[in-house]
């Protein structure tokens, strides 16, 4: 197959998956912002520029969970589109295999998943933690109540006694907590003091608090500031609270190695860098699922239920690999062999169901 029937088969792919990711990006930014609106409409300082604000720094991390799909459904638009035109049939009467023309469509996803973990993920990850201080701080007052259903908590030992801490929010990857609690313990276990603060920050060696009420005796007490002593490092505080999402791809390695060296297993960070490194040919193995369901000749009409079927093997496998993903985040397998089982076995029936096709 020449150059310029290659270029225009990438192109055409390129395009229709640059068109499906922006009309997806459209729908799912008016859902989030009309339910961002109406569950903050009646908070003090609301505004509509606020929402818009925050739901479109939330659009790179949902748009990135949809990168698989928006990988299945362009690759089967792209291969129906040029069946429909008759273009496939004439490039195959020319003596051009399927194995040809789609090279250029696994091409453009190999390109569409590298640029989703290497641009899209980043901006995604400061993005989404932009959107959560802003969230957050347009709720200050509203959502102190810690409960034990949605709170994260943390123990930690010091020389002075144990600390039990929880929080509302945890911002920063971990390092910034909103409306944090911070239940202080006696030698006995039992809390001798308690402390709510509005902000809690993790600096080297102790905890700093702002807006504090200290819990003492029965006795009530306002601080602008304290300071609660910990040996914590922020490696464990971010492996412990931290969503994995929320670390930019380029730190993951850093944070992995810095993590394991205090004796931490890593585990969701590892999962998230693994996948994210898995993505690309996750894209490709959606491409060749696509090509098994799209390929027919158009006089031979499209069958909906051989796309249906394209849909639901698509599907299957996205819930697969998320299945697959906490097995490795909890350990049960390692994170690599999690990552890469469901790109492989895909790519093995997309592989074996066109030569069957094809080749026969």
């Amino acid at each position: 197959m020449g150059w310029t029937l290659g270029r225009y088969f990438f192109f055409r792919y390129v395009t229709i998956t640059f068109w499906f990711f922006l009309g997806l990006l459209a729908l799912v930014f008016l859902i989030d912002f009309t339910e961002l609106s109406g569950r903050t409409t009646g908070l003090p300082g609301f505004t509509y520029g606020t929402a818009f604000a925050i739901s479109a720094l939330r659009m790179p991390m949902i748009m990135l969970q949809t990168v698989p799909f928006v990988g299945l459904f362009s690759a089967m638009a792209t291969l129906v589109s040029l069946n429909r035109r008759y273009e496939l049939v004439i490039a195959r009467s020319a003596g051009v295999s399927a194995w040809q023309f789609l090279f250029p469509c696994c091409v453009g996803a190999l390109m569409f998943g590298a640029l989703s973990v290497g641009v899209i993920n980043p901006i995604a990850a400061h993005g989404f933690s932009w959107s959560e201080q802003m969230e957050n701080d347009l709720r200050a007052g509203k959502s102190n109540a810690v409960t034990t259903n949605v709170t994260p908590w943390l123990r930690q030992k010091t020389e002075s006694g144990d600390t039990i801490i929880g929080a509302r929010a945890i911002l920063n990857q971990g390092l910034e907590m909103a409306d944090a609690v911070f239940f202080i313990l006696d030698p006995q276990g039992n809390i001798a003091e308690r402390k709510d603060a509005a902000k809690a920050f993790l600096r080297d060696g102790y905890w700093e608090l702002q807006d504090v009420k200290v819990f003492k005796g029965g006795n009530i007490q306002a601080l602008a500031s304290d300071k609660v002593p910990t040996n914590l490092k922020p490696e464990f505080v971010q492996e412990r609270l931290a969503r994995p999402e929320t670390i930019p791809f380029y730190e993951l390695p850093r944070k992995i190695e810095v993590a394991r060296s205090f004796g931490l297993k890593a585990n969701a960070f590892a999962m998230q860098f693994d996948s994210l490194v898995a993505m690309p040919f996750l894209l490709v193995a959606m491409t060749l699922i696509a090509a098994t369901v799209s390929m027919r000749f158009a006089r031979m009409g499209q069958s909906a239920t051989m796309i249906l079927g394209g849909v639901v093997a698509g599907f299957l496998l996205y819930v697969v690999s998320v299945l697959v993903k906490a097995f490795g985040v909890a350990g049960f397998v390692p994170t690599v062999v999690a990552a890469w089982v469901p790109v492989v076995v895909a790519m093995f029936f997309g592989v074996t169901f066109l030569l069957y096709k094809e080749d026969g």
